[in-house]
C-alpha cells in the first residue's frame, strides 16, 4: 500500500499574536488525525507585535518550520516565500486569525484525493464578515470569473488546497503583485471546490481594511488582464464621438437660434469639459499604474526576501 503523500500548511501571520496559541492548538490535533507526514509553514510577514517572537517558540517543536521575512510583503507574497520553501505534495493555504477552520483542513484533502483534482478551492457557509467586507468581495469574485474565465463561487477566502506541480508553476513566476487563486487557475488542469465553515475573527482586528481590498482588485485585474485598457480606449472613441455630435449640435442650433442662445449655454459647455477632463485624469491614472507596475517587473528586485528559516532538526512523520 503507497504511503499517503506529506501535507504542508502554509500560513502568513501578520500582527497575529493574540490568535497563534489557538491556531496551533487546533491545527495539530487536525494534522495529528490525518494519518501522514506533514509540516506547519508559518510565514512571519513584518510584524510589528509579538507574533515573531512566538512564531520563533513555536519553531523548535518537531514539523513546524518558522519563515522569517525582512518586511512586511502582504500576504501573497508571504504565501509565495511558504511555497518556495514546502515539502509536501499537497499544499494547503490557510489564515491564522481563524475565521478559515482547520478542522476543515480533511475534507480539502480528500475532496482533492478522491477527485484527482489540481486545486480546491472553497465557498465560505454563513459568512460572519462585515457588508464592508461581503461588497467589495463579491465584486472581486465577479472580477476573477470574468478575467480567468473559471467559474468560482468564492475567490477570496485563502483555504486552499494546491497540488505539487501548480505550486512549483505559481512559484516560478516571480510576480510582484499578483492573486495566487486566480494564478493557480493558469496552472491547474483540474479545479472544483467545496462549502466550509466560516469563524468570527479569533482576537485582533482584521488586516484587510478596504483599502488593501481595493488594491487586491487592482492586482486581479492588471495582472491577468488588459481590460481597464481597452475600456479607456473604448470609452475615449465614444466620448470623441460625441464631443463632434455634440459640437454639430451646437453649430446648427447657433444658426437657428442665433448667438444668444450659444451664449447661454457655455455653462454646460464647462460641464462637458469637466467630464473630459475628469476622464482623461482617470485614464492618465489606469495608464500609470500599468506602467508602476512595469517598472517594478523589470527592476527585478525579489518579491520578498527571507531572513532566516527557523525549524527543528525532526520533521513530523
Amino acid at each position: 500500500m503507497n504511503p499517503k503523500p506529506m501535507v504542508s500548511v502554509v500560513i502568513p501571520v501578520y500582527n497575529e499574536e493574540k490568535n497563534l496559541g489557538a491556531l496551533l492548538g487546533r491545527l495539530r490535533p487536525v494534522l495529528d488525525g490525518l494519518d501522514r507526514p506533514y509540516e506547519i509553514v508559518l510565514i512571519d510577514d513584518g510584524s510589528r507585535d509579538r507574533s515573531l517572537e512566538i512564531l520563533k517558540g513555536f519553531a523548535g517543536e518537531p514539523g513546524i518550520r518558522m519563515v522569517e521575512l525582512t518586511r512586511n510583503y502582504g500576504q501573497h507574497a508571504a504565501i509565495l516565500a511558504g511555497f518556495s520553501l514546502v515539502r509536501g505534495e499537497i499544499v494547503v493555504t490557510m489564515d491564522a486569525d481563524l475565521q478559515n477552520p482547520p478542522e476543515e483542513i480533511p475534507r480539502l484533502l480528500n475532496a482533492m484525493e478522491e477527485g484527482g483534482y489540481d486545486v480546491v478551492g472553497t465557498i465560505r457557509k454563513a459568512r460572519k464578515d462585515s457588508v464592508l467586507r461581503k461588497i467589495p468581495s463579491r465584486i472581486v469574485n465577479m472580477m476573477a470569473r470574468r478575467i480567468t474565465g473559471v467559474h468560482m463561487t468564492d475567490w477570496g477566502c485563502m483555504l486552499r488546497a494546491y497540488r505539487r506541480p501548480v505550486v512549483e508553476r505559481m512559484s516560478a513566476c516571480h510576480e510582484h503583485s499578483t492573486f495566487i487563486p486566480a494564478l493557480a487557475t493558469v496552472f491547474a488542469k483540474r479545479v472544483t471546490e467545496i462549502e466550509v465553515a466560516h469563524e468570527e475573527r479569533h482576537g485582533g482586528e482584521s488586516n484587510y481594511p478596504l483599502r488593501k481590498l481595493i488594491n487586491l482588485q487592482f492586482d486581479l485585474v492588471a495582472s491577468f488582464s488588459d481590460f481597464p485598457m481597452k475600456m479607456l480606449m473604448y470609452g475615449g472613441v465614444a466620448m470623441s464621438v460625441l464631443g463632434v455630435l455634440f459640437g454639430l449640435f451646437l453649430a446648427v442650433a447657433r444658426l437657428v437660434y442665433g448667438a444668444l442662445w450659444a451664449a447661454q449655454g457655455v455653462f454646460t459647455l464647462f460641464a462637458i469639459l469637466f467630464v473630459f477632463v475628469g476622464m482623461q485624469f482617470f485614464a492618465l491614472g489606469v495608464i500609470g499604474e500599468y506602467i508602476g507596475r512595469i517598472y517594478r517587473e523589470v527592476r527585478k528586485r525579489p518579491e520578498y526576501v527571507i531572513e532566516r528559516v527557523h525549524e527543528a532538526e525532526e520533521v513530523k512523520p
